[in-house]
């Protein structure tokens, strides 16, 4: 009786080990992982399901629900089942405003303490912070830099672009001396224009600037911003666009830059593209198309490998299963990254290595800037809420329209953003 009992006590325990234990159910229970996309082109859609079919071979017990949408239904989306407390276990984001309220509202998941031991570094993950914790991963990440003509710029007696901003203004004193129209711009659309006012501050106060707004401890109204403003106004001063830029469209000083009408403009690593499409020729510069960092401030806090950009990420919803981590794991790879930039899927890898894929010299260029960037901030206007967005694209346009100061801008970007505060 005795030894039966013991035998049956061995049994259950044996029993409750290796059937009922939580970490042996957890290894083989099944996991659906619902994956949103919106990449809608037929080709991206075989890439990405040819990715997690892989992913799913390797992990027997994970179902990827993959979810495709264009993308304002995307974002309609997105904002409902945020709205209703069930986001998607991994999806695609931009970082910035796009992120955040969903990141202070607690639909993300904090992936920090996985990403200190993540196998590869990635570039530019800060897009994808906030208040110090890493709620993504970007998969591909461009910058704005400064784009330009070699065969205009040799004409102006310069085989390199001038590394300083004292340096840029001489150059662009030396292509109106030739004849030539110095900076492509289409202020029109506003957004190309914020471009040059956010650069020139991150070149004077270097990320701890930025850092001070997004904590409340400084504003716009800082010596940083009204600084860039006046050395906006010294640039708008030489008059060095095209006739008509501030009503110009983007599409149209791409143009003037595919033509050889220009000799550069600051825009991002999308200009080589788009500039050929929009050429006579449909050819654009080719090989005549150099790229070049937004020129160093000599008194600055920011360095001249600081840089501004954006791309596309995924980041995790709050109740995402430790499974989901490991697909971003699986997907920032450094072959599925390199698989990803060689189907034209991604544009700009973010992991060492993978830029080898790209067989376009303009875009391994951006590819190291990058790479070599000690802090990549979002586009500003995307970064912050949109009446603040608003503010700044607004503002930069009447500087460059001489229609108000430098004080004067940075005190309407900075009671925008005084306002969302408030209303948060």
């Amino acid at each position: 009786m005795f030894r039966s009992k013991c035998l049956l006590s061995v049994c259950l325990a044996f029993f409750s080990v290796v059937i009922l234990s939580p970490c042996a159910a957890q290894d083989n229970a099944p996991v659906t992982i619902d994956f949103w996309h919106l990449d809608i082109r037929d080709e991206h859609q075989t890439v990405w399901r040819d990715i997690c079919d892989d992913f799913m071979k390797s992990h027997p017990n994970v179902a990827i629900r993959i979810t495709v949408l264009e993308n304002e239904a995307f974002k309609s989306k997105l904002a409902t089942v945020m709205q209703a407390g069930t986001p998607p276990d991994i999806f695609r984001s931009w970082g910035g405003n796009c992120m955040i309220p969903y990141a202070e509202a607690g639909l993300l998941r904090d992936i920090s303490e996985e990403y200190a031991t993540w196998p590869v570094r990635i570039s530019a993950t800060d897009v994808f912070r906030y208040k110090g914790k890493l709620y993504g991963l970007p998969y591909d990440m461009g910058c704005v830099g400064m784009w330009y003509n070699k065969e205009l710029l040799e004409r102006a007696g310069y085989t390199s672009f001038p590394p300083t901003w004292d340096g840029f203004l001489e150059l662009v004193r030396k292509l109106k001396e030739a004849g030539i129209t110095p900076i492509a711009l289409g202020e029109g659309d506003k957004w190309p224009g914020h471009f040059w006012w956010v650069y020139l501050a991150m070149r004077i106060g270097g990320r701890a600037a930025f850092d001070r707004v997004i904590s409340g401890e400084g504003f716009f109204y800082d010596e940083t911003w009204v600084r860039a403003g006046e050395m906006l106004k010294e640039l708008v001063d030489l008059q060095p666009f095209q006739k008509g830029f501030l009503a110009d469209h983007y599409d149209s000083a791409e143009a003037l830059m595919g033509d050889g009408e220009a000799a550069m403009t600051l825009m991002g690593h999308w200009s080589p593209g788009v500039s050929a499409a929009c050429s006579r020729d449909k050819r654009g510069l080719g090989d005549k198309m150099g790229f070049a960092s937004f020129p160093a401030v000599e008194y600055g806090a920011g360095a001249i490998t600081d840089c501004m950009g954006g791309g596309n990420g995924l980041v995790l919803g709050g109740d995402a299963p430790d499974e989901a981590v490991e697909f971003l794991k699986y997907l920032t790879s450094a072959e599925i990254q390199t698989r990803i930039a060689s189907s034209r899927l991604g544009g700009i890898p973010t992991v060492p290595g993978a830029e080898a894929a790209l067989d376009d010299p303009n875009l391994a260029a951006v590819a190291e800037a990058v790479a070599a960037a000690g802090y990549l901030q979002l586009y500003y206007d995307q970064y912050l809420p949109p009446p603040v967005g608003t503010a700044i694209l607004d503002g930069t346009q009447l500087m460059f329209a001489g229609k108000i100061t430098p004080e004067q801008c940075a005190r309407m970007v900075g009671e925008a953003y005084e306002r969302s505060l408030t209303n948060e």
